[in-house]
Formats: C-alpha cells, structure tokens, sequence
C-alpha cells in the first residue's frame, strides 16, 4: 500500500513538472508560415502525419502552410526542403495544411496541451458513398496534442480516437456538416517515461482531460473563423 502510495506521489510530482513545448511561428522557403515544436529531448509520438507519421519518436513537429491550389504529391522531398530550410537535425514529423497556421487554437487542461489550426472550407461525412471519391479541395484540421504522461501504444490509438471523437462533437455543436475534411492529420506525443498510461479513452482521466482540450481548441478556431462555402 506504501507503495503504490509514494508511487501514486512520484507520478503526479513528475506531471507537475512537465512543460509543454509551446509552438512557434517560423517562415519556409518559399515564404510559407509553419508551426515548429522543438522538444526538450526526444518524444515519443503516434501520428497521421503527412510526412514520418506513425509511430516514431521525434525531436521536432512541422505544421507547414502551403497555398490552397496546391498539387504536390512527392510530400517527402517537400517537408526535406523545409526541414533543410530551417537548419532542423534529429527526427521528426510534418504535417500540411491550406489554412492559416498563424491562427493555431491553444488549449491546455492539467498539464493536457491541444494546439490546432482549423480549416473546414470542404467538410465532408466520413461515410458518404456519394463524394466518397471526390475531388480533393483545400481544408484541413491538424490537431498536435502534448500529453504529461506517457501512454502505452493501446492507449495511444485510444488517445487518437477521443481526439477525433472530441473534433467531431465540436464540429457538430457549430453546425459544421461533416466529420471533419479529407485530409485531417493528429498526432499524439509525450515525454519518455517508464511508467506508461494503460488508459486514454473519454472516460479515463487522462482521455477525459485530452478530450475536454482538443473540444475547446477546434471550437476556438470555428468561433474565430466562421466556416466559408469552397464556392465563397
């Protein structure tokens, strides 16, 4: 019982001391904004990204800005350019978007940090036979979420799905008719811990925390950037 105790004490003093990576705004070279998230040591991550998702630890995140016609396909070579650009070592992740980075939604609860840029110019349903093959049109949410504790790979995938439950519920709220876009990325990540979450669903603690963020941040951007038709 003494223990679980002091271990049950370690664990919260080691929460408390965590400080999320605050992101900030550097310039490509093609004169895009993006978002960068240096970390203090190496995270641990599962991610849609783009670019180097998966399951992977990284030492930076990229959300870069590219223009709403764009067509690249060889994502690679991009995010290399940028990254070369920037002068970044180590691994990492990036993620792209058509919406304004320069708008990125903060929200943080208990040491639970949510950061998104929201664009939803193209929401669609995720089951919708009718644009189910659809041409793709620019709007994207990239959510990065920054957890205090480390979570096991099960409930990494838990942590994805409340996020992307947590998106919906908000876009629902406002009106918005979709589950999201086509192209949204999310990535999980947190500092490198032996004692690892087993839990990340809505009702555990930590999940109910990630998706009480990830709600408030997506609602921040759809309050501050009402939804406009693709034909606006």
């Amino acid at each position: 019982l003494m223990g679980g105790k002091y271990e049950h004490l370690e664990r919260n003093t080691k929460t408390m001391l965590f400080s999320p990576i605050v992101c900030r705004e550097v310039m490509t070279a093609g004169e895009m904004p993006a978002l960068l998230w240096e970390f203090d040591g190496r995270y641990e991550s599962m991610s849609s990204a783009a670019v180097n998702g998966g399951v992977q630890s990284i030492d930076w995140l990229l959300n870069v800005r590219v223009p709403s016609d764009y067509s690249r396909c060889d994502l690679d070579a991009h995010a290399a350019e940028v990254v070369t650009a920037l002068g970044l070592s180590g691994v990492g992740s990036t993620l792209f978007t058509a919406a304004d980075v320069r708008k990125v939604q903060h929200a943080s609860i208990n040491g639970v940090v949510v950061d998104s840029t929201v664009g939803v110019t193209k929401p669609t349903w995720a089951s919708d036979v009718s644009s189910g093959w659809g041409n793709w049109q620019p709007g994207t949410i990239n959510i990065v979420a920054q957890m205090p504790v480390a979570l096991t790979l099960s409930a990494a995938v838990n942590a994805i799905i409340t996020i992307t439950e947590a998106k919906t519920q908000s876009l629902f709220q406002h009106g918005v008719p979709g589950t999201g876009t086509a192209s949204d990325s999310v990535v999980v990540c947190w500092p490198s811990s032996s004692h690892r979450e087993q839990f990340c669903g809505p009702r555990s603690q930590w999940g109910s925390l990630l998706a009480q963020a990830t709600f408030q941040s997506i609602d921040k951007g759809l309050r501050a950037h009402p939804r406009k038709s693709a034909s606006s």
